[in-house]
């Protein structure tokens, strides 16, 4: 299929440039698939909208405080790294910008004791960065960049002083992600306690989010696109709320995903770790998801066409359409769709 077939009129305006006071102020459309129709909520409607008996589905990942400022030796410059993926003890897949890295080079970081080498790259813009910290305590150097990162923003964010649990989800857990779960940032535990409350189950998964989700399909045909690889992992009861349940909602395209990716029999999910690039184009049969949660996406990207693989292109440039006619903010701090 043609990549501008998953395109639509954007403008830098949709973009939602902070979070609201509250995260559960987002505004909620409703799509449906079975008659085409689209209506419009707010997030707090969430628990009318759902039936007795789905299960909502987490990516409870959190977001690492992977950006690192950096001077190159000897001479000075400044370099800002952002920690992508961790290959081996102390040896992480990273991005640059500022001052030109290439292999050989040397940083420090200010304030702290850890050094670094760049042993490979740039490849694409990837490098790999070997890191140190002095005598024998390496056991100790992944909490030391914690400690001396930041959490980072998506680059079309512009003002970097938003607080960083604003871009973390209020069931977030281990960070291991390089980006947000966004479409979970709209959920409080308040509204977490009444979904409960309605009979619906919640279940969690883990999925190490990286930043080629922000990368466009620059091909002129989707299928010439090679999607990101990512680890998740689906554990037993995850898959035993999911097995119960008499709908599975995905919150996330990460969530679905994971899910599309797990082992699947003869009607059961199985708990299930590794990578997965799995690449959800039209014509995809989904297996265990029947509803999910999204936000609104880049044109010409990998998500856009997943919604697109879930919902039908047609209805979902239809929702996006209504979307900008109405108001609605796009992407990471942005509004929300139901899609059942």
């Amino acid at each position: 299929m043609k990549t501008d077939l998953f395109d639509y009129p954007f403008s830098r305006d949709l973009i939602a440039q902070e979070p609201l006071q509250y995260r559960d102020d987002s505004r909620l459309m409703l799509v449906e698939r079975d008659t085409g129709g689209i209506s419009h909520h707010g997030f707090k409607d969430l628990p009318g909208l759902l039936k007795k008996g789905d299960c909502l589905v987490f990516n409870n990942s959190r977001v690492m405080p992977s950006r690192l400022d950096a001077v190159k030796e000897p001479t000075g410059g400044s370099v800002e790294l952002l920690l992508l993926m961790e290959l081996s003890q102390g040896r992480w897949s990273v991005l640059s910008r500022g001052a030109s890295i290439r292999r050989g080079v040397a940083l420090s970081f200010p304030g702290s004791e850890v050094t670094a080498l760049v042993t490979d790259g740039p490849v694409e813009g990837k490098s790999t960065v070997r890191f140190r910290m002095p005598g024998d305590s390496q056991a100790d150097l992944k909490a030391e960049l914690f400690k001396i990162g930041k959490v980072p923003l998506p680059p079309y964010i512009d003002n970097n002083g938003i607080n960083g649990e604003r871009y973390q989800t209020v069931f977030s857990n281990r960070e291991i992600s390089a980006a947000a779960p966004t479409a979970g940032l709209h959920f409080t535990d308040n509204l977490i306690s009444e979904i409960r409350r309605k009979k619906v189950s919640v279940a969690d998964l883990e999925l190490a989010v990286g930043v080629d989700t922000f990368i466009p399909i620059r091909e002129e045909d989707i299928e010439d696109h090679e999607i990101h690889r990512e680890w998740f992992s689906v554990g037993d009861d995850c898959a035993r709320a999911i097995n119960s349940a008499e709908r599975v909602v995905a919150v996330g395209t990460t969530s679905m995903r994971a899910l599309e990716s797990a082992r699947y029999e003869n009607g059961e999910l199985f708990s299930t770790t590794g990578f997965t690039d799995l690449y959800i184009t039209p014509g995809y049969t989904f297996h265990v998801v029947r509803a999910m949660i999204t936000n609104f996406h880049f044109p010409r990207s990998t998500l856009m066409v997943l919604v697109s693989a879930f919902a039908g292109r047609e209805l979902v440039q239809k929702a996006y359409n209504e979307a900008i006619r109405e108001g609605y903010r796009f992407f990471s701090f942005g509004d929300a769709m139901l899609v059942i």
